[in-house]
Order: structure tokens, then C-alpha cells, then sequence
């Protein structure tokens, strides 16, 4: 193989690559970024075996055809310290060459052939959705995605796709996330996402994509991009037994007014006490540390008496900084029992502390 290609190209390339790699074990193939020269085209892949990620271009000028492996994160620390302009690279010997201008550098390679196939989205069910608002859904129920729960399901999120609508969940046993979105569908099932997938899909696509699944894999494909992550195997909890069917109280609360307050509290504690009164909603920090903040604003609440709940502030601040609304709606029953956010068709239940 013999290539010249622009330093922007390849290392925006590598750098969306980096997740995919094995990272610990530099002997595994997966730690390698596989590179094929072929029809005028370049393909770069890289893949942990549980995510996978295939880019095509074709802004390369190949002199000479061929595969290779290259260790992908010292590739990109050489490709990173180069000066912008045309890098030079060869196959030579089973090594791989890089250079431009008067330097020079060497990776060894491993056997291309050993590199993991990529599941193939030919033939597979196809998933109708617009790029943006998978995006954006996605967004709003990634923190509320568990991590390192021993309920493998937990650490993924659900997409749930019926006849009329799909729903996008998430929990991490103290707050619930939902986003509903109209959708007409023939076929009814559910998958459940790696959050590490999640995180990824977020970076990657931002123009038309086509998505594809089995019962093994979901397969992303843009004009650019082709990406796969396995599903987690698993049920995911009933989720809508948890949300609210009756509200006794509903609020509409400004968002920077409401944001402002809880940072202000959080500089002592993440644990505030809010306090609803008829026309002041009051913040106190909950701390053991004899510090206390407080702060309060003027809003109608309607509120004869005094109703309180103490939450974990991170739950409320995901939830507003994922909105774009100056309004959210609260929805209160009881202090000890969980309320719910709301902003349009995203939801989010939060179970409070209990004081």
C-alpha cells in the first residue's frame, strides 16, 4: 500500500476512531486501526468487538493497493505531531511507513485477516427515524443511564419502538428519562443500547442515517459513517408503572431563574430542599457540615402552605440543561414520593430524599 493523504483528513479520522479501540492490551487486533487502498477509496475501521466504526473517503491519492493494521493511538500521536499539509503512507517490509518532509516514522502491523468482520446491514430491518431527532432524544436520556449496575439492562438505554410511537428510556434507579415521538411502524420491538454506544452515536451523526438491527446488532449507516453496537440481552423494567397516573399539584417554573438558585446551593451541598410558598420558592442546602446557602425567588405557586422536597441537584440540572424551553412543568404529589419533570415529550421521574 502507498498513500498520500491531507494530515486534517486522517487525523479527524483517527480521532473519531480512538473510542473504538482496545486500549489495555496493545497485543489485540482491536487495539489496531485496519486501513484498506482500494477503487480509488480509503476505508479505515476500528472496533472493541462491542462497537464498531467504518469510515470511507475518498480524498486520498493511492499510488499502490493494499491492506494493513497500524496501532491506532500511536498512529494518531504521530499523525497529530506532524505539520499540516500531505502525509506519506507505505507498506514496506510489513511496516508501516509514515512521512512528511524530512521526518519519518515506523508501526509495525499485524495480519489484516485477523481483523473482526463487520456485520453487514444488507438484508436486516430497517428503522425509520430522522437523524435530529435520534439525536436529540438520545441526549435527553443519557445521564439518567445507570453505569456498573449489576442489572446488565440498566446500563443501556431502551428504545421502544410501536405501532404510533418510539420511545426512548433510561434509569439509573433513582430518576426515570422518557422521550416519546410520533412514529408509524409495522413492526413492534424493543432494544436496549450501550450507554458507551450512546455516547457515540451522539458524536458521529448529524446528517440522513439509515438504522438497522438484528437480535444481535444495531447498524448505523450515514453517507459517511457505518457504525454497529451490540445490544445488551436483558429486560428492561416496566418503566411506565413508575411514572405518576395521577398529579396533585402542577407547577410552571421558569428554567434560568430555577438553574441560577440550585448552583448557588450547590457550591455547599448537591442535596437541596425546595421549598414551594405561595409566591417564593425558597433553596437550602442539606449539609452536615454546620455551612448552609439559601437562596430564594419571587413566583406564584398557588401553594396554601408550605410543600417541600429534597433532591439531588445533578437530577434537576441534567434535566434543564437538556431542555430548550424558558418553562418546565413539575409535577408534585407527595414530598416523599417521585415527582416528575416535564418538557413537551420529554420526561423525567425523580425519586426524592427522603428527610
Amino acid at each position: 500500500m502507498k498513500i498520500t493523504i491531507s494530515k486534517s483528513i486522517l487525523e479527524n479520522i483517527l480521532i473519531n476512531a480512538g473510542p473504538f479501540l482496545e486500549k489495555k492490551d496493545t497485543s489485540q487486533i482491536t487495539s489496531h486501526i485496519y486501513m484498506k487502498a482500494h477503487n480509488s477509496e480509503l476505508t479505515l475501521k476500528a472496533t472493541d468487538y462491542e462497537i464498531g466504526f467504518m469510515v470511507n473517503t475518498k480524498k486520498v491519492n493511492i499510488t499502490e493497493e493494499g491492506t494493513i493494521t497500524a496501532n491506532g493511538k500511536k498512529f494518531l500521536d504521530i499523525v497529530r505531531i506532524l505539520k499540516d499539509g500531505e502525509i506519506n503512507l507505505e507498506v514496506k517490509n510489513d511496516t508501516l511507513h509514515i512521512s512528511q518532509s524530512h521526518s519519518k516514522f515506523k508501526l509495525p502491523t499485524f495480519s489484516y485477516n485477523e481483523f473482526p468482520e463487520f456485520p453487514s446491514y444488507e438484508a436486516k430491518h430497517r428503522i425509520s427515524i430522522e437523524s435530529h431527532t435520534l439525536i436529540e432524544s438520545l441526549k435527553k436520556i443519557t445521564p439518567a443511564i445507570d453505569t456498573n449496575n449489576p442489572k446488565f439492562e440498566l446500563n443501556g438505554a431502551l428504545i421502544e419502538i410501536k405501532h404510533n410511537k418510539i420511545n426512548f428510556a433510561s434509569t439509573d434507579t433513582r430518576r426515570l428519562a422518557v422521550v416519546s415521538i410520533e412514529n408509524n411502524t409495522e413492526n413492534e420491538l424493543s432494544l436496549i443500547i450501550p450507554k458507551k454506544a450512546i455516547v457515540e452515536i451522539q458524536k458521529l451523526f448529524f446528517d440522513n442515517i439509515e438504522l438497522y438491527y438484528d437480535q444481535t446488532n444495531l447498524i448505523i449507516h450515514s453517507e459517511q459513517y457505518t457504525f454497529f453496537t451490540k445490544l445488551i440481552n436483558g429486560k428492561f423494567p416496566e418503566y411506565s408503572r413508575i411514572i405518576p397516573k395521577e398529579i396533585a399539584n402542577t407547577l410552571v417554573l421558569p428554567k434560568a431563574m430555577m438553574i441560577d438558585s440550585i448552583k448557588q446551593i450547590t457550591t455547599i451541598s448537591n442535596d437541596v430542599k425546595i421549598t414551594f410558598l405561595n409566591d417564593v420558592i425558597t433553596f437550602e442546602s442539606l449539609s452536615d457540615d454546620n455551612i448552609e446557602a439559601k437562596t430564594e425567588i419571587s413566583h406564584h405557586t398557588d401553594f396554601t402552605s408550605p410543600f417541600s422536597i429534597a433532591i439531588n441537584s445533578r437530577y434537576l440540572l441534567d434535566f434543564l440543561n437538556s431542555i430548550h424551553n424558558s418553562e418546565f412543568i413539575i409535577g408534585l404529589n407527595e414530598s416523599n414520593l417521585p415527582f416528575v419533570l416535564e418538557d413537551n415529550n420529554f420526561k423525567t421521574v425523580v425519586m426524592p430524599i427522603v428527610i
